[in-house]
């Protein structure tokens, strides 16, 4: 057991109380680790035995993850509890703050900053102060912050997927307090009023009282309304990260007041369609999404595309698209439905709205392509292509929906297709 002794030795030495802090640190990275599982993973390591340290890691593997993207976090918070030298160091590293530019730190894996979180801050480990920070005791130097970028500056420009713990609820607090508001639209209906439309019944009828003598005319003008926002969700094991953030996002609008939307409508997908909308409606964000995850089974799975743009195209576009709604599309577009049918079923959408926004992560990079089948089927039916990763990227979607020509990076991408 020598060679699994970690961070801090407990007196008693037991390997029981061992693998309990493991599983609090887990916990702690973000894990969903709970008391039966340690208990499990205490009785599983007694029943195996290990000779070796592979057999311990997968033995505790085996307790603790329950989903693919779960064994990242784990096999980095694994090597550096129980004490690899090097790898600590390398965690030490990844969580010094980056002065010299915003570049290497979105480099750095989220599940790397969450393991060093959960670790260094249960072992109240000092963070180390960079190499070429030398403090002068003699001489005091007065600078001038007020033109520097502050924290929650760098939030906005920063990758939801590459967040830290700590950073994504500061940013959550940001996307709470985000305004989406919209103008209202002219309907075809007309109302009494001073427009450009003349009303001839009415001139005629004041007439008739008048004893037949038209003295002024009368007008009518356009009736303004406001549309409804429907959200369409990908709730998909690569797009977890960016859809929680998304729905944060979403819950503020639709709890906000003067806003100008007439409804808001929330769906999500992975294999299967939900309705969320009602969920949504809860004041406290985090027991509307606890409920609206409860709902939602398919939530880090797969993704069918095409067959749950379909259904909502036959069971909720009447009941949500009718009055001329905008409807914002978050997916990465690697749809994994093999039947395909994407692209009808994305040119009947764009048809039943007004405009049919794509916010797609993948575009945070600088050489993305439209080579994947489901993107290149899905792009030349939406009115508007933009990213969709960080805060930022969210702040824009107000200026799209207000321009209502705002197409983002469709025409570019178009043009990459050759259409």
């Amino acid at each position: 057991m020598a060679e699994y002794i970690p961070l801090s030795i407990p007196e008693d030495g037991k390997l029981a109380h061992n693998i309990t802090h493991f599983a609090r640190a887990l916990r702690k990275a973000g894990l969903p680790v709970g008391p039966g599982r340690v208990i499990d993973a205490i009785r599983a390591v007694e029943a195996a035995g290990f000779t070796e340290k592979n057999d311990f890691y997968w033995t505790l593997e085996a307790c603790f993850c329950s989903r693919p993207e779960h064994r990242v976090v784990f096999g980095q918070v694994f090597r550096l509890y129980w004490r690899d030298p090097r790898y600590l160091e390398h965690m030490m590293s990844m969580m010094l703050p980056s002065v010299r530019g915003v570049q290497e730190e979105r480099k750095a894996k989220a599940g790397e900053k969450r393991a060093a979180e959960a670790l260094l801050d249960d072992q109240n480990i000092p963070m180390p102060k960079e190499e070429d920070e030398e403090p002068n005791e003699e001489t005091l130097i007065d600078v001038d912050a007020s033109k520097t970028i502050s924290t929650e500056e760098k939030l906005r420009s920063l990758d939801f997927e590459q967040m830290s713990t700590e950073e994504m609820a500061e940013a959550k607090r940001i996307l709470a307090r985000m305004t989406l508001p919209v103008r209202p639209i002219k309907s075809r209906r007309t109302v009494a009023g001073y427009g450009d439309i003349a009303d001839w019944r009415a001139t005629m009828r004041r007439a008739m009282r008048q004893g037949g003598e038209i003295t002024s005319f009368e007008t009518r003008k356009k009736r303004e309304r406001y549309p409804n926002l429907v959200v369409i969700c990908d709730i998909s094991g690569s797009m977890s990260q960016y859809s929680r953030a998304v729905l944060h996002f979403l819950h503020a609008v639709s709890n906000a007041k003067g806003q100008g939307w007439a409804k808001v409508h929330a769906f999500t997908f992975g294999t299967r369609l939900t309705n969320i909308t009602r969920h949504l409606k809860h004041r406290d964000v985090d027991a509307a999404l606890a409920s609206a995850g409860a709902e939602a089974q398919d939530w880090e799975g797969g993704t069918r595309i095409g067959e749950c743009i379909d259904r909502f195209n036959r069971d909720w576009s009447r009941r949500v698209l009718g009055q001329g709604a905008v409807v914002l599309l978050i997916t990465d577009g690697l749809d994994r439905d093999p039947e395909g049918g994407l692209g009808k079923a994305m040119e009947r959408l764009h048809l039943s709205s007004r405009q049919l926004i794509w916010l797609n992560p993948l575009l945070r990079w600088e050489g993305f392509a439209p080579k994947a089948r489901g993107i290149m089927e899905m792009l030349p039916h939406v009115t508007s292509f933009r990213a969709g990763h960080n805060i930022a990227s969210l702040q824009g979607l107000a200026d799209a929906i207000a321009r209502g020509d705002d197409t983002g990076e469709k025409d570019r991408l178009m043009a990459m297709m050759g259409r």
